[in-house]
């Protein structure tokens, strides 16, 4: 079974999964959607949960420094309801502080470009929320 990781914005959500095992996590696409227009994207999250056999998901919740949770986390709570509601699996919320932050050093690290970087930033977060749970888990 694999575990599928999301970085859920207002405009992207970038996805990972998980290998078979649960070891690693491997980013695979940021995912464009509207969050004023009410497009999150959901029939795509459902065609990789079929073709992938994804069988649990972990949300970032990007809760302020304080602990507290503002309007970006409680859009990422409404995402994970849809998710369990919808595909019937369950949808683990992770804190996800500060992992937008590592991944854009990684990339500066990396010497990637600012416009590589704005391309995959979405997915390496969604690669660093899911491999956090993966190494709690093991």
């Amino acid at each position: 079974m694999r575990i599928m990781g999301l970085d859920v914005g207002s405009k992207t959500v970038g996805i990972a999964l998980s290998d078979e095992l649960g070891w690693t996590a491997q980013g695979l696409e940021t995912l464009k959607i509207n969050e004023e227009e009410n497009v999150f994207g959901f029939d795509e999250i459902g065609k990789i949960i079929k073709e992938y056999e994804v069988g649990k998901v972990v949300v970032g919740l990007p809760k302020n420094m304080n602990g507290t949770i503002g309007p970006r986390a409680e859009a990422s709570q409404f995402y994970a309801r849809e998710l369990e509601e919808r595909f019937g699996i369950p949808a683990i919320l992770w804190d996800e502080r500060l992992t937008t932050v590592a991944a854009e050093r990684v990339l500066l690290e990396a010497d990637m470009s600012r416009k590589k970087r704005k391309k995959v930033i979405d997915k390496m977060a969604a690669v660093m929320i899911l491999q956090g749970y993966l190494n709690s888990q093991n």
